[in-house]
């Protein structure tokens, strides 16, 4: 509604504190995640009760009731004003296990029997230096020597011989899926990279167009986003 909103970010040392756009809207049409998640909301529950439009156009609204519900976020929209935020607490970098006997517990899991069909690649999705989640606000990585572009697919020197390919060559992605369903990433530079031979890494977004709805973890229900099979099939 034209109304200046504020969203809060928790950053890595568990400091939360507020953000503001400074650039224009690329467009006037655009909507930001809670507009959208709250139109959402409403189209599904039509008769709900809850004012979803109010979540959507007022953010601060939105903190007052994750205040209410976790104890942490007390006093949630007052404490973002601090000079840096506040400080949200880390209870396992502090050595507190909230568990019963206080010690930290390790769980053993058996490893998945994951199986390839011939000649494909297990392709794992990441985000970029210049990333935050599917924000990107750069086209560098600099922990990976990438500078100007993202579409690029890291590849062991090995796979890149063994297919015909050099570092440079431009490739499109293709995953077969289970439904029949061909799709197709494209346009990526081959990039040599020290990582596992039958491996490749590329960033997400670029590549979600991978993974189907249907690729999903058993317990989690998360995109199988670690794991996609591509075949490789140069421009």
């Amino acid at each position: 509604e034209g109304k200046p909103q504020k969203v809060t970010v928790e950053d890595s040392m568990s400091m939360v504190h507020a953000s503001v756009g400074r650039n224009a809207p690329a467009s006037p049409h655009l909507l930001s995640e809670p507009a959208i998640v709250s139109r959402l909301a409403r189209a599904t529950l039509p008769e709900s009760k809850t004012s979803w439009e109010r979540f959507g156009n007022d953010y601060a609204s939105l903190r007052d009731k994750i205040a209410e519900t976790l104890p942490a976020f007390k006093g949630f929209n007052q404490r973002i004003e601090e000079p840096g935020g506040f400080y949200l607490g880390n209870a396992a970098a502090e050595r507190r296990w909230q568990v019963e006997g206080g010690k930290a517990r390790f769980t053993v899991m058996p490893m998945p029997v994951l199986k390839l069909p011939d000649g494909a690649l297990r392709l794992m999705t990441m985000r970029s230096h210049d990333q935050y989640n599917t924000t990107i606000y750069g086209l560098d990585d600099r922990y990976r020597g990438i500078y100007g572009e993202r579409r690029v697919v890291f590849l062991n020197p090995l796979d890149i011989e063994s297919r015909g390919l050099v570092a440079g060559d431009r490739i499109d992605l293709i995953r077969n899926g289970e439904d029949g369903v061909e799709r197709v990433a494209e346009n990526f530079k081959v990039v040599e990279y020290d990582i596992p031979k039958g491996c490749a890494g590329a960033y997400f977004p670029e590549t979600n167009v991978l993974v189907p709805l249907s690729s999903f973890a058993d317990k989690s229900q998360t995109p199988l986003s670690k794991f996609i099979p591509v075949t490789l099939r140069k421009r």
